[in-house]
């Protein structure tokens, strides 16, 4: 009971700061953040936000993003979505709450500065964002994160299920177990496809439909380019483009067939047009390129799994800044579908361990600067845990150079996951979103789950070690030093208020 008053108190600080219920759009969140569709932005007051004691920041993107973090997200929601529609029915305008008062504004110069540059930094990287090409990639990312949650407890229930396997032992439950973890991953290309409609202006169960005839097990009675087809053939990537075509065409009906026949006319010609064109070219298209990602990721580590782990986990930061990481969200989910986990991942996840190595060091070089001090060990948590946004834009990389000493103890740590699987133990995480400490249940690859761990163990250590000892020793220019570390004391309200930086990046799950 205890929780459900502190998740409400939560949803009811929140909603009268971004405006009420009648500015509210939209609600959904990811795994750290409550992502509102708001009608007026000038409405939100971001300062006050922040001091909500359990928000961890907030960020601007196509959608306002309040970052509550993992566990927490998923409880303070349906309470929001409950107080929204409350709000709804007693026709509350938008801006008739009065939000409480704005935090302190008395915490240390240092703390500002730093909060201020992140801020400006997100501003700049929104903007350079909003490319096509970058768009584009955001949709795919808003495809793919819905399925997180599922990803994550199937991808669970299956390390248990191998785990008991391998020990012999509930010989009754393991077969249920298996059943449980598969189930999902075996209708995938459905809910990829519902989720791909619905984000590209389509009928979502349209999109679903067309995307089913994938995982049916009829197509193995059809032939296309000369050979038989296989159920799941394609995968999530058939899935992707049949969903995408489906909307085309069901836009096109929707132009030219008239209305007294739209009902029967374009869902009947949405299906049969894109289904079949999604099993006379699409399935053997990207069923090829889906063998092709798969092969290549193993040709790639193991002919230069270090170097290439090396260079995956230094990069994964910047790509992170840039945006471009959300292209490997539908790469992860292949290598999932095909091999049951994916190795990309394990090496990514170094880059939030140089970062948690390099904010350690930051500590330990400003040890005058309680300001700094007190966001690192408040935000520190969440970064074992694999949510980095509020080390990276809180510390890091307002700071510059231990921003680059982080991406170095990332690419050491990929650098050591690489080479094990260069030597031939892969270490692949079964499902996509968590990194740091909380992927260690998410673990497989092909030898025993005990040397699967120590690499990974391994490899979080290095990058902890290398982004420390770099970030120590090189991290700091004698100006830096002479302007951060000098004594300063935040404000208390604001420091236990905030729990930490106050601009995280925009990010989605998968390896920070």
């Amino acid at each position: 009971m205890a929780t459900e008053d502190k998740n409400s108190a939560t949803a009811a600080a929140i909603l009268p700061l971004v405006g009420g219920a009648a500015n509210v759009g939209s609600i959904a969140h990811c795994m750290t953040r409550l992502r509102l569709g708001l009608h007026d932005r000038s409405l939100v007051d971001d300062e006050a936000l922040k001091a909500v004691p359990a928000v961890m920041g907030v960020v601007e993107d196509d959608t306002y993003q309040i970052v509550l973090g993992p566990g927490t997200v998923a409880r303070v929601t349906p309470e929001f979505e409950r107080l929204v529609e409350e709000g709804r029915a007693a026709a509350t305008a938008p801006g008739e709450a009065t939000p409480p008062a704005p935090a302190s504004a008395s915490a240390s110069a240092s703390a500002d500065e730093l909060a201020a540059q992140g801020a400006a930094m997100k501003a700049a990287r929104k903007a350079k964002n909003a490319t096509p090409f970058k768009l584009f990639l955001r949709r795919i990312a808003n495809i793919f994160v819905p399925l997180i949650p599922a990803l994550i407890g199937c991808g669970i229930i299956a390390g248990l299920n191998g785990l008991l396997v391998n020990l012999g032992w509930l010989t009754s439950v393991t077969p249920a177990l298996a059943a449980m973890a598969s189930g999902f991953m075996a209708l995938i290309a459905v809910f990829v496809g519902y989720n791909t409609a619905k984000e590209f202006g389509g009928t979502p169960i349209l999109g679903g439909a067309v995307a089913a005839i994938i995982v049916f097990p009829g197509v193995a009675n059809i032939e296309a380019f000369g050979q038989k087809l296989a159920p799941g053939q394609g995968g999530v990537l058939g899935a992707l483009g049949a969903a995408v075509l489906a909307v085309y065409v069901e836009k096109w009906c929707r132009r030219w067939v008239p209305e007294a026949l739209d009902v029967l006319v374009t869902p009947t010609l949405t299906v049969l047009l894109s289904g079949l064109v999604t099993i006379f070219g699409l399935m053997y298209v990207a069923g090829e390129i889906s063998t092709a990602i798969g092969t290549f990721a193993d040709w790639l580590l193991s002919n230069g799994g270090a170097g290439a782990g090396f260079v995956l986990g230094g990069l994964f930061l910047p790509l992170v800044m840039l945006g471009l990481h959300q292209a490997l969200i539908p790469i992860h989910t292949t290598l999932i579908e095909q091999q049951g986990y994916t190795v990309l991942l394990p090496i990514l996840a170094m880059a939030g361990a140089g970062q948690v190595g390099a904010a350690v060091a930051v500590y330990f070089r400003l040890p005058r600067n309680q300001s700094i001090r007190r966001t690192i060990r408040s935000a520190l948590p969440a970064g074992l845990l694999g949510v980095g946004e509020p080390l990276i834009y809180g510390v890091s990389l307002p700071l510059g150079r231990p921003f680059i000493t982080a991406c170095v103890g990332g690419a050491f740590g990929g650098g050591f996951v690489g080479l094990f699987n260069q030597l031939g133990d892969k270490v692949g995480s079964t499902a996509i979103g968590p990194s740091g400490w909380a992927l260690f249940p998410l673990l497989d690859g092909n030898q025993g789950l005990g040397t699967t761990v120590a690499i990974y163990a391994g490899g979080l250590l290095a990058g902890y070690l290398t982004g420390f000892l770099a970030t120590y020793f090189f991290g700091f220019s004698k100006d830096l030093l002479a302007e951060f570390d000098v004594a300063q004391e935040p404000a208390e309200s604001t420091v236990a208020a905030t729990g930490g930086p106050t601009s995280p990046p925009t990010k989605e799950p998968a390896g920070v």
